[in-house]
């Protein structure tokens, strides 16, 4: 349930374009709230940082709610990237980073060179967090409807897509030695 509610959230651009042909925005805005606290509900670990980014995509969805605007519709895909941003970036300064996490569940003893390279994939996320933010933050400012649709629910998952790719083949590379 909660995958299919994630995969919901993920559409979020495509339901904005497609629903304000059929509903006020605030609908918009109390359906994603739902699918929010649906997601907080059946979510089995709670976090600090899980609570902090729920009360602030609650207080994103209540603003949406009140403002009834299709711009107001349209800032949550930069709360997600800025959220995103902060959790990377504070995992660098306060480690391990996110990624080193990652890696550990399937190499729990990374050795030093891995520990590093995953410092460095930290860092070329936040990169890719701020970019794609700015992106939506000028997708929704200045473009229409249907440029900010197609940035940010096809064009930011391909880039998102690629990048993971593009990694992989690196660690792919770099980790041929190991084998």
């Amino acid at each position: 349930m909660a995958k299919i509610i994630g995969l919901l959230t993920l559409l979020y651009p495509l339901a904005v374009y497609f629903g304000v042909q059929y509903f006020p925005p605030w609908i918009i805005a109390l359906l994603l709230m739902s699918l929010l606290s649906i997601r907080w509900l059946i979510q089995h670990k709670q976090s600090s940082l899980n609570r902090q980014m729920f009360w602030l995509a609650m207080g994103y969805c209540i603003y949406a709610i009140w403002n009834n605007d299709i711009l107001s519709l349209r800032f949550y895909p930069v709360l997600i990237n800025l959220g995103l941003l902060t959790v990377f970036a504070a995992s660098l300064r306060y480690p391990p980073p996110i990624i080193e996490r990652l890696a550990r569940i399937q190499h729990p003893d990374l050795p030093p060179e891995g520990i590093l390279y995953t410092r460095k994939v930290t860092r070329v996320w936040c990169v890719f967090f701020l970019f794609n933010g700015l992106m939506a933050l000028i997708t929704a400012l200045y473009c229409s409807l249907e440029c900010w649709s197609l940035y940010n629910g096809m064009i930011a998952y391909i880039l998102m897509g690629l990048l993971m790719g593009i990694e992989y083949l690196i660690r792919l590379k770099t980790q041929s030695h190991v084998r």
